[in-house]
């Protein structure tokens, strides 16, 4: 028998390749952290002998779910500014409260909570942009998780730097230090078309594709941006980037709620990506993005939460049932966004969507294991006729049980293996009482 690190057996298995697949008792082998073997728990306990080996009955194996698009440090300002206008939310509530808060440890300890919530809700990758990267990715590498982490750019200064040559400077620094990690990615991040100017967006473009990395960019994400910038440059934010080299496959458009058929051919002909985000888009009256129109045009839809100061959480989970309702209501069609379509944005769109679709995202050999195991014993998620909708329309993040990136496991039985809960909530009490003045 050949030896190897691990063997999970499992009741069910959604593997995301191929389509719409759903196999029952079969194992998954992996070994140095890559997923072996995908085959029958008959065949895998004749061939393999494994160092641990997990039987996981009425628990469902699928790839770690992806958060494409978060600001992790901001899970610190949850609940801080609710049911507020988008600009009246950031202008006189948001970005004064980061002037005054944000530092080195506040994005250490913010990350570290939404790390946290992110392992227990399913999340095995994430792709970040806040400032101070560089203590993210920290975090990040130490607790084990996937990350993207964003190379922030934007006009003004911050306390992480004072202007656009700098932030280049200290994001291609990042890279450098990241670049041969097994898990710290790293993507450039100008905060959006009104933030950013035509030189450094130039810059950024000429980079991205000496490095191969991508671009991840707010764009079109409500009416009023569109109208202004309309208003100020007689173009549409889109068609000013487009004008600028920057729309192709290494560009991820989030959010997207504002756009029209030209537009939408226009991403489907270049291949870039959209990352949608129902819950934060919905709560601040942002707009819908057209998911059914663009998945249509073949356009690559990837999932995201936002961060936890507009959401009010960062549950996958949650935000794929979103997004399965939202596409079928603004569709008026019920058969928008099946399940299993929502399942694959929530994990190999977004690999996609982040220049990681030959590491994770599928349960593929050669891929990373980036795993997780969802129970479905409970009482609210039975009886089961299809695995992939009671995930979608029943489950909840309560109900993940294990979670393994690149083989290690980081939850075992709902508890987190690299992070401490109970200092997580200390520290977020202890940012509360400096806040809340």
């Amino acid at each position: 028998m050949q030896a190897i690190d691990t063997l999970i057996h499992a009741e069910w298995i959604i593997p995301i390749e191929p389509d719409e697949t759903i196999l029952e008792n079969h194992a998954v082998a992996i070994h140095d952290g890559l997923i072996l073997e995908l085959l029958t728990s008959e065949q895998a306990r004749a061939k393999y002998s494994a160092t641990q080996s997990f039987d996981l009955e009425r628990h469902v194996l699928m790839p770690g779910l992806i958060n494409s698009h978060t600001h992790t440090a901001m899970s610190l300002l949850r609940g801080i500014a609710d049911d507020l206008p988008l600009m009246t939310w950031l202008q006189e509530h948001i970005w004064p409260a980061e002037q005054k808060w944000v530092s080195e440890d506040f994005v250490r300890d913010g990350s570290e909570l939404a790390m946290a919530e992110m392992l227990r809700g399913g999340t095995t990758c994430f792709n970040d942009m806040y400032f101070f990267p560089e203590v993210t990715a920290n975090s990040a590498a130490q607790c084990g998780i996937r990350a993207v982490i964003g190379l922030i750019v934007i006009d003004f200064p911050t306390a992480w730097g004072d202007g656009p040559d700098e932030y280049l400077e200290k994001g291609l620094k990042i890279h450098d230090q990241y670049r041969n990690s097994p898990h710290i990615h790293t993507a450039f991040a100008p905060h959006a078309p009104y933030t950013v100017s035509d030189a450094p967006l130039k810059r950024i473009q000429m980079l991205a594709e000496e490095l191969d990395i991508p671009i991840h960019m707010h764009i079109h994400e409500t009416a009023h941006e569109v109208d202004e910038a309309t208003e100020q440059s007689g173009m549409r934010p889109l068609q000013r980037l487009h004008n600028l080299g920057l729309l192709g496959p290494q560009l991820t458009a989030v959010h997207m709620t504002q756009l029209n058929d030209d537009e939408i051919k226009l991403l489907a002909e270049y291949g870039a990506s959209v990352v949608h985000c129902p819950e934060s888009n919905l709560k601040l009256a942002s707009g819908f993005c057209p998911v059914d129109k663009l998945m249509k045009a073949g356009v690559n839809v990837a999932l995201g939460t936002d961060s936890a100061a507009s959401n009010n959480d960062l549950d996958m989970l949650g935000e794929a049932r979103t997004a399965a309702l939202l596409s079928k209501g603004v569709s008026l069609d019920p058969t928008s966004l099946s399940a299993h379509q929502t399942l694959k944005m929530a994990t190999l769109n977004g690999a996609k969507a982040l220049g990681l679709g030959k590491i994770t995202g599928s349960i593929v050999a050669g891929k990373a294991a980036d795993l997780i195991a969802v129970d479905l014993s409970a009482l609210e998620t039975n009886p089961i006729y299809n695995v992939a909708s009671q995930l979608i329309y029943s489950a909840n993040r309560n109900q993940v049980r294990e979670v393994w990136v690149n083989g290690e496991h980081l939850l075992r039985g709902g508890d987190l293996v690299t992070l401490d809960q109970e200092k997580l909530k200390q520290q977020a009490m202890e940012w509360q009482g400096k806040i809340d003045q």
